[in-house]
């Protein structure tokens, strides 16, 4: 089992394209906070400036790409500004309906920016390691895109579709995002420090052992003792091992693994809550209720309800 392919099927990762732009300068926007989404940004021609709340202004030019997790706040221009329009005013300003190129700015053809701009989310309640290392800002550079050869492959595609219109494009643009977003992660681990930790566990040969383990069977009864033992540690030094590269013990790593198994379950109407608790392994309905209550705030049943 490929334990990243788990966690981003698990979290239901979704890409989905905003729009691509023409815009000429003068130009800015502020895009708003979305909670729980990542936006990306491809520079296709010309400049970009992104200045995301409470940190720097950065430059962008052609082939770079820049992610932003957690749906924060962030302005988007053609030289550094400290305020812009909102997002909804732009668009409205320039009678944009949701299809073909959103043209906008200043008129000076001189200073054109084109880009892609689109978003990733995830389940309601999706919550793992990797999620909470991404940093505030990943910027993918041209130079990066050379040195990571899928990376750069999938986002040469997803430009020529999206530049290309036809039967089909819209579906095959969302899953080439959503194949560029499992590649940025990857490449991310270069270029962000504080996602290296979970990026080398999941390839770490004793760790990543035991990830593979709990994601493959996480109803079975794992103890840190059998962990080690698969991992071919002592106790003490596999419990060590694992939280600095997680940042968690095992035991805490796969209780919140099954809890986020079992909101992929729920969504199933066909599975029971008796179901979900057994295959999360929980030895009880009411314990497994006890447990995804305490981290959502719902019951199983009102979950289920809410999501209907």
């Amino acid at each position: 089992m490929d334990v990243l392919d788990d966690i981003l099927a698990t979290l239901a990762l979704k890409g989905a394209l905003y729009f691509r732009t023409n815009l000429t300068a003068p130009w800015g926007v502020t895009v708003p906070d979305l909670k729980g989404a990542a936006r990306f940004h491809l520079v296709v021609e010309g400049r970009l400036c992104v200045t995301v709340k409470g940190g720097p202004t950065l430059t962008l030019g052609a082939g770079d790409l820049i992610l932003i997790p957690a749906g924060r706040s962030h302005i988007l221009s053609c030289e550094p500004v400290g305020s812009a329009p909102p997002l909804e005013t732009v668009l409205a300003d320039a009678g944009y309906d949701g299809g073909g190129v959103l043209i906008a700015g200043g008129g000076d053809e001189n200073a054109t920016t084109q880009m892609i701009c689109g978003h990733f989310t995830f389940r309601d309640g999706a919550d793992h390691p990797l999620l909470r290392a991404l940093p505030s800002h990943l910027l993918l550079s041209a130079a990066t895109r050379a040195r990571e050869p899928w990376l750069d492959e999938i986002l040469r595609l997803l430009t020529r579709r999206i530049f290309d219109a036809g039967p089909g494009a819209g579906a095959a643009v969302t899953r080439l995002s959503e194949a560029a977003f499992v590649e940025m992660v990857r490449a991310g681990a270069a270029a962000a420090p504080e996602m290296a930790p979970i990026m080398s566990a999941l390839s770490d040969k004793q760790v990543g052992r035991t990830l593979t383990l709990m994601h493959q069977r996480p109803d079975e009864i794992w103890t840190v003792e059998r962990l080690a033992t698969e991992a071919g540690m002592s106790r003490s030094r596999y419990a060590e091992r694992f939280r600095s590269l997680t940042g968690m013990s095992p035991l805490a790593y796969l209780s919140e693994w099954r809890l986020q198994k079992a909101l992929a379950l729920l969504d199933n109407a066909q599975c029971s809550v008796q179901q979900a608790a057994a295959q999360t392994g929980y030895l009880s309905p009411a314990a497994f209720t006890r447990a995804f209550t305490a981290k959502f705030g719902a019951s199983p049943s009102q979950y289920r309800r809410q999501r209907a």
